[in-house]
């Protein structure tokens, strides 16, 4: 019962790693996409709304990099990973 415990819960872990991963690449997508708009617009009010976009990409991929290293170091602190070696 153990083991089972063990497996579903690396799956859970395997599961929301993709889903950063997905996210993460998403969000650098679009934080490329708001670099790029921001470059051509002359519009100040187009200029302030693209500073915002920006920003908030940059703390969303702040965060989903945080996520990811959260995760990445409880695979590391894994007894049957570390045992491994």
């Amino acid at each position: 019962m153990f083991l089972f415990g063990i497996v579903k819960n690396a799956k859970t872990y395997d599961e929301h790693y993709s889903l950063l991963l997905d996210d993460l690449a998403k969000t650098k997508d679009d934080l490329d996409f708001a670099y790029a708009n921001f470059q051509n617009v002359v519009d100040p009010d187009l200029i302030d709304s693209y500073i915002y976009e920006v920003n908030a990409m940059q703390l969303r991929y702040k965060f989903l990099l945080g996520r990811l290293k959260q995760i990445e170091d409880s695979y590391a602190k894994n007894p049957l990973e570390v045992s491994g070696s």
